[in-house]
């Protein structure tokens, strides 16, 4: 299998494993709709595989449900065949299909004992769509599963092993393949990742040559794929030829906002990038709390990582501005978020696909914030007994997995948003996985709520002086959210009513009925607490709150 000196990890191990005999057959998974750079051009994943490693091979395969089985090389050697003078044509079902290969192979076999071989004839055959042919979701039919036996034989048994033979099954997830031959022990799974920043600049060098009009010749090519790492090189393909034939260029300003748009229409809705142009500055908390986050991203940015965490949780009662916290953390950072929305699905293996494709992206990103809001129904259970038929348990097997990989340290941070953390499985929060868990909690006195709802009545351009505020019969345990919502009817007041910025206020106030039950915003605060990392992250006057179970 010749390959090029700059040929990816996954290409060289795929190499090295056939030609020490270790494995014959490969499922290759992951970013395998893409495109690939070839010697000035950019081609498909089994035109890739046939010129950097099957260029050596007599006979190649290739079957995939919608064109069948075609002779990708050595339709004359396979014309020989006795057996092809009675088939008109190659077969296009994929049971037919495999039997044919397997025929094919049996023949070459016999001729090798017969001693009538003068040559090995190495053969290769590339299944495209596997996950199509061979579906997880139909693991207890039987047509699959003999199916999925038979090409299965083609990794373990004879003569299948005994001959020059290698067979590629090409999936988008591992998951969605039959676990007969994805799970096979024979089998070598190589994950086909996302282009890398080297990729992309040399990606980026050759969509110049052919299409200039779409680039700022003054622009670096290298600047450009730092900052499109984590999107695939077919869509970016398609993005150059659309700006070259409307002769629009793309400069560096254009570059982050194509990058979310590229990485989300990849991710098919999965994924949503979150842009902020806010910092801490703009979150009122704690002192405490804002020097450790700015203590960590000092660290971060200098790439000291040994004491950064792996996560955090924010924690608190509903309406704290957990979401607008990740926000500002990511605007002060300087990186980008990705939301996980909603990867379940109701076909088997869906949801573990989904996952996987989700994991693939945020590993090709770089330095990123992986945010997951309302974690304690994202993440799963352990054991969320015979209701999901086991989804829930995978999910949390696959996102455990994830968050515990020590080489994502310094690259990804995970934050993890919930009103009731005591409802995440305590192995996702144990250090690790989530080395800091903070709470959000309301205001515990006046000069606090005053300070919180001045800060929002300053966006409207209402915002009285703090000296009059505290006349009023300000509330306390006041969250982000609720203020909000005053802050919105003052304005309004003022607009409708023709009131004074303070006497809105105080109207806003008069018979204020807070929108969480307090016995309810007790119990998330009591949880927060409990929950805390540190108890300087919590105001003396809730720290009592620590002592004790929250009540059921």
């Amino acid at each position: 299998m010749p390959l090029d000196a700059d040929a990816p990890a996954w290409a060289r191990e795929l190499a090295l494993a056939y030609e020490s005999g270790a494995h014959g057959q490969f499922v290759l998974y992951g970013n395998i709709a893409d495109r690939f750079p070839l010697q000035g051009r950019l081609v498909n994943l089994v035109r890739y595989l046939d010129a950097q490693l099957l260029a050596g091979f007599d006979v190649v395969f290739v079957y995939d449900p919608g064109n069948g089985l075609q002779l990708l090389r050595g339709s004359e050697r396979v014309a020989q065949w006795p057996a092809m003078e009675k088939m008109p044509a190659l077969p296009r079902d994929p049971r037919q299909a495999v039997e044919f290969v397997s025929r094919y192979l049996r023949y070459r076999a016999n001729l090798r004992a017969l001693g009538r071989e003068t040559a090995p004839e190495h053969v290769a055959c590339v299944i495209r769509g596997a996950d199509q042919v061979l579906p997880a979701s139909r693991q207890g039919d039987f047509e699959t599963a003999s199916l999925a036996s038979l090409v299965r034989d083609w990794a373990s048994e004879p003569p299948f092993t005994d001959l020059a033979f290698a067979s590629f099954l090409l999936a988008d997830n591992l998951n969605d393949l039959h676990p007969l031959v994805g799970a096979n022990p024979r089998v070598a799974r190589l994950r086909v990742p996302l282009p890398d920043v080297a990729v992309l600049e040399q990606a980026l060098a050759q969509l110049r040559v052919d299409h200039p009009a779409a680039f700022d010749p003054d622009a670096s090519d290298e600047a450009a794929a730092q900052q499109l790492a984590g999107v695939g090189l077919s869509a970016l393909h398609s993005l150059v030829r659309t700006r070259a034939h409307q002769q629009q260029r793309l400069g560096p300003a254009d570059w982050v906002r194509v990058k979310k748009q590229l990485v989300e229409e990849d991710a098919a809705g999965l994924v949503e990038f979150i842009e902020s142009k806010r910092s801490l500055d703009d979150y009122h908390a704690q002192d405490a709390l804002k020097a450790w986050l700015r203590q960590d991203i000092a660290l971060w940015q200098a790439s000291d990582l040994r004491a950064l965490p792996m996560g955090y949780i924010f924690c608190g009662p509903v309406g704290t501005g957990k979401t607008y916290l990740v926000e500002c953390l990511a605007g002060e950072a300087a990186v980008p978020v990705v939301k996980l929305k909603n990867f379940r699905d109701k076909w088997v293996g869906s949801s573990e696909g989904n996952l996987e494709k989700i994991f693939r992206l945020i590993r090709a990103l770089g330095r990123c914030i992986v945010f997951i809001d309302e974690a304690d129904q994202a993440l799963g259970k352990r054991d969320a007994g015979s209701g999901d038929s086991g989804l829930s348990g995978r999910l949390y097997s696959m996102i455990a997995q994830e968050m515990s990989n020590a080489g994502n340290r310094g690259r990804l941070m995970w934050i993890l948003a919930s009103s009731r953390p005591d409802l995440i499985e305590v192995d996702l929060k144990r250090p690790g996985r989530v080395d800091v868990k903070i709470p959000l909690l309301p205001t515990t006195t006046a000069a606090e709520s005053a300070d919180l709802l001045r800060a929002l009545l300053k966006r409207f351009g209402i915002a009285p002086d703090t000296e009059r505020m505290l006349e009023l019969p300000l509330p306390l345990l006041l969250t982000p959210g609720a203020a909000e919502a005053i802050a919105v009817k003052a304005y309004r007041l003022t607009r409708t009513g023709g009131l004074s910025p303070i006497d809105a206020l105080r109207d806003c106030l008069d018979g204020y009925q807070p929108p969480v039950p307090p016995d309810v915003l007790e119990f998330q605060m009591r949880i927060a607490v409990r929950e805390a990392t540190d108890l300087d992250f919590v105001p003396p006057m809730l720290r009592h709150l620590a002592a004790g179970s929250p009540p059921a």
